[in-house]
């Protein structure tokens, strides 16, 4: 590994507490400070991760409670090794420039965190290691700036046109076409005024690079592409000697005619703005002065060397980590009303002053693009022009990172419309609510408000409307509203759902413990949970459930928040749940906690271990009790299901004669030591005692307080004089206790999520059942909740959508992917949707509707792999032909029908039947 530059070992080591607040302090600065230009550093994700659970560093945001801070008491993390960030770097150490050459596709939070430079300097101080991975903040954006870290700089093959030799530069995509001019002359030590460097892009001469302050972003030279170097020798350029820069004769071929002044749009056309330096190459005679390649560079070959003359079968090349971009492009120009919309003059539908568009340029930019693809004999478009005005106007799709393809679409859609957009001057609208009049009243009223301020021709193909009702769970207010959709976003069913295993205990010793696994919302609440359970147990009328989360064989909780969300519960904690009386709130709890006790060594007379062990129970006491002996017949007749066979009659005549749960108790002060008035232990006390009974053997019930501190012995004759709503019990377990009770049922909790939960295959769904699961009645999440206007209080409330009215293309997003923060997961679930006569006549709820809501699918965007990288194609069909076609970047070839339909379809295109 190599090391950093810091000399001898580390500095005397700070406590984790200590650590965790310099750290934080200094991110606050960092933060607080942030500006274009400061550094931050790469630092592996692994270390990074041990580094925070040795200093608690998110302890706060992730336990709510006292007792979840306490699991990790016992099993405290160790203090972390030396900084690794190898495993982030290719080939070990293999540095071009000022960069590192770093592995591809790696992910942030999953392969590498981000740490401001002090922060760095500050943990190789404590732990050394390496390499420092620098990277520059840049500031992105067209109307507001946004800050990010340019993990992957721009890597360029730079081709000498005098040996055709190649090396790689990495820059910044943010530097000027000028810094690369002095990187590349200080590389090679040439005289800048004697040098040419070229767009070269899949090695065409494309354009000189002569605007010496634009960013090479805005140059469109993108990840991986070439650049042409030529050098002038003796005054002469390499086309003053007949001969091309790489040594060929310049061939007199028709270049393709320079476009018109004013594109289809009325756009204006884009000039390279050549600079007086490059006159010779702009000589009539030259076969570069007259001509300009077209707004996107054309392969007409593809690489199995067939051309294609078919319209609309054009492929995208992959400009580094974009096969997401051509995805969503090749479905939205497969789509048949944007393809008539932009193959016509649309000019006077742009809106160059919508505050919210892009002054019309992604719109210019979209339809060039699309018209390039629609033209003949083209195979392969590099969409270099389209691609620097996304990233000039979505700074998030910027650089060479993989994103995803839905994320892009949904900007692409609002972005074309507000560029679109019809209304030129947005009037002022106060929302207004229903009022107790008809839906249809008063979905039409919010349509038209709607249309008032967005009219354009994605409005009028591609959204919709849908009715959205809320019910606040405290007092019942229903709130109504009717909004619009551009795309519907359907969760899988086994997305949206949990799995959940509970084992649950009987209160009253009528069964052993059974293990119950259900299946709740990921949104739910605790009442969702204990609805599923009193299901699955077969919960009497008089019978309640308690959920408690256990560990370390004790009570840490009390689930008794019915609103308490799910999400805080993670698949590792234990849950059990207790049948217990309806009214057990109004009752005398007991507590009992199971504790192993050996005599240390027979010559030690008092001397005894003690260790926790199984689950504790609960039960509850009768109106009236005040002894101990009520308290032992109450623990006896919960221990019931765990008599071994040989006990269990002389047992169940002892409790039937004992009169069941007993009466009530009263408390009694605990003291804190272990110790009687005589000086003799507690525990000893209780075991001289309980040596005394004959029969089966009497309980060694000790009490005890939170903190597990013991006290007085509970005697049968004992009577307590003041009232206590809970008692807390230890149970010594000697060897009589194991030879009666089988204690193995109280052992061996399964998880929240076991194993056993696991299926070895997702089985596969129907667009329905999404469809379905996306218009259920849920709780909102804990993060989405909901002000009431009658409470005046956020409230969880529940949510139904329903679809209302359904627009001419229909966008269906499949939400294979999930974030939280506890994990990332994508789910590979077949989804068996309609290719044809997709009927969704049944979930509209608008009366009276005349549209037909039947769809036929026409473009899919696909996506393979895991998450955070992976690889994106697209399917589509043209209409005309009425086949399919596979585009997999410049790759474009036939596909059946019988084989679009798989388990990577992430986005669905249908279009309405008319």
């Amino acid at each position: 590994m190599v090391m950093s530059n810091s000399p001898g070992a580390c500095s005397l080591p700070c406590s984790p507490e200590e650590e965790k607040e310099i750290v934080k302090e200094l991110i606050r600065v960092s933060e607080a400070n942030l500006k274009e230009g400061d550094v931050f550093c790469l630092i592996s994700s692994r270390w990074w991760r041990e580094w925070k659970e040795y200093v608690g560093f998110d302890e706060n945001v992730e336990h709510s409670n006292f007792a979840k801070k306490q699991k990790d008491v016992l099993h405290a993390p160790l203090r972390p090794g030396e900084i690794d960030n190898s495993e982030l770097i290719l080939n070990g150490m293999n540095k071009e420039g000022d960069f590192l050459d770093l592995r591809g596709n790696l992910q942030e939070g999953e392969d590498y965190d981000l740490v401001p430079l002090e922060v760095w300097k500050k943990l190789v101080e404590w732990y050394n290691g390496g390499p420092e991975i620098p990277r520059k903040i840049l500031s992105e954006g067209y109307y507001s700036k946004n800050f990010s870290v340019e993990v992957y700089p721009l890597c360029l093959c730079l081709v000498d046109a005098r040996d055709n030799s190649e090396r790689t530069i990495r820059i910044s995509r943010k530097a000027s076409v000028g810094d690369l001019y002095k990187v590349v002359c200080a590389m090679l030590e040439l005289d800048e005024t004697k040098v040419l460097i070229w767009d070269y892009f899949k090695r065409n001469k494309s354009s000189m690079l002569t605007k010496m302050d634009q960013s090479l972003e805005e140059a469109t030279l993108h990840m991986d592409q070439e650049i042409l170097l030529e050098v002038q020798v003796d005054g002469l350029w390499p086309s003053d000697f007949g001969m091309d820069s790489t040594g060929n004769e310049l061939a007199l071929v028709p270049i393709e005619p320079s476009r018109s002044s004013m594109s289809i749009a009325g756009g204006p056309t884009l000039s390279n703005g050549h600079s007086s330096r490059f006159g010779s190459y702009l000589s009539p005679g030259n076969s570069f002065s007259s001509s300009q390649r077209n707004s996107e560079d054309v392969d007409d070959i593809l690489s199995n060397g067939t051309k294609v003359d078919g319209r609309g079968l054009t492929g995208l090349h992959n400009l580094g980590n974009t096969c997401f971009m051509n995805s969503a492009i090749q479905c939205l120009v497969h789509t048949p009303p944007l393809v008539e919309y932009f193959l016509q003059d649309y000019s006077e539908e742009i809106n160059k002053k919508n505050p919210l568009g892009m002054q019309g340029e992604l719109a210019i930019a979209f339809g060039d693009l699309l018209r390039t693809l629609w033209s003949s004999g083209r195979t392969s478009v590099a969409p270099r022009a389209f691609k620097g005005k996304l990233a000039r106007f979505a700074p998030q799709f910027s650089g060479y990172n993989q994103h995803d393809s839905q994320e892009l679409l949904a900007f692409l859609l609002d972005g074309l419309h507000e560029d679109l957009n019809r209304v030129k001057n947005k009037p002022y609208i106060e929302a207004k609510d229903a009022n107790g009049r008809p839906d249809e009243e008063f979905a039409d009223e919010c349509w038209e408000y709607h249309k008032a301020r967005n009219d354009s021709l994605i409005v009028d193909i591609c959204q919709g409307q849908y009715k959205s009702t809320l019910v606040c769970p405290v007092c019942r207010k229903v709130s109504v509203t009717f909004d619009p959709f551009m795309y519907l976003s359907l969760p899988l069913p086994s997305a949206i759902t949990r799995k959940m295993t509970v084992t649950v205990f009987s209160g009253d010793g009528g069964s052993l413990p059974m293990p119950y696994t259900v299946t709740v919302s990921r949104n739910g609440c605790f009442r969702d949970l204990i609805q599923a359970l009193s299901t699955a147990c077969c919960l009497k009328s008089y019978e309640a459930l308690l959920v408690v989360e256990v560990h370390e064989h004790k009570i840490y909780r009390y689930m008794e928040n019915m609103f308490e969300p799910l999400s805080g519960i993670k698949d590792e904690d234990y849950l059990v749940a207790y049948r217990l009386p309806s009214n057990y709130n109004k009752l005398r709890r007991i507590e009992i906690i199971h504790r192993s006790v050996e005599r240390c060594a027979p010559e030690l007379q008092y001397s005894f271990s003690r260790k926790l062990l199984g689950t504790p129970l609960i039960t509850c006491l009768g109106e009236g009790a005040d002894s101990g002996a009520d308290i032992h017949a109450a623990v006896r007749t919960v221990l019931t299901p765990l008599l071994r066979a040989k006990e269990l009659p002389c047992h169940r005549a002892k409790i039937i004669n004992e009169n069941g749960c007993g009466p009530s108790l009263d408390a009694i002060a605990l003291t804190d030591n272990h110790t009687l008035p005589n000086g003799k232990d507690l525990l000893a006390h209780s075991m001289e005692i309980e040596t005394t009974a004959n029969g089966s053997p009497s309980l060694q019930l000790v009490m005890t307080d939170e903190r597990g501190i013991s006290g007085i012995t509970v005697n049968d004759d004992i009577t307590f004089v003041a009232p206590v709503s809970s008692i807390k019990l230890f149970l010594n377990w000697s060897q009589r206790e194991h030879e009666v009770y089988d204690a193995s049922y109280l052992e061996d909790l399964p998880g929240v999520h076991h194993s056993g939960n696991k299926k070895t295959r997702q089985e596969p769904v129907s667009l329905f059942s999404c469809l379905d699961a996306f218009l259920k009645e849920e709780p909102l999440g804990p993060e989405d909740m909901w002000y009431c206007p009658a409470c005046k209080e956020h409230r969880q409330a529940t949510k139904k959508l329903d679809l209302w009215r359904l627009p001419e293309i229909l966008v269906v997003h499949l939400k294979r992917f999930s974030y939280n923060r506890f994990m990332k997961n994508k789910l590979e679930t077949f989804v068996n949707f309609p290719v044809h006569n997709l009927d969704l006549t049944k979930y509209v709820k608008k009366p009276g509707s005349a549209e037909s809501h039947l769809y036929e699918l026409y473009a899919i965007s696909n996506h393979y792999g895991g998450l955070g990288g992976g690889h994106y194609s697209a399917y589509a069909k043209l209409i005309e032909e009425d086949r399919w076609y596979h585009f997999d970047d410049s790759h474009v070839s036939p596909v059946g029908e019988d084989s679009i339909r798989t388990s990577a379809a992430y986005v669905l295109f249908y279009q309405r039947v008319k």
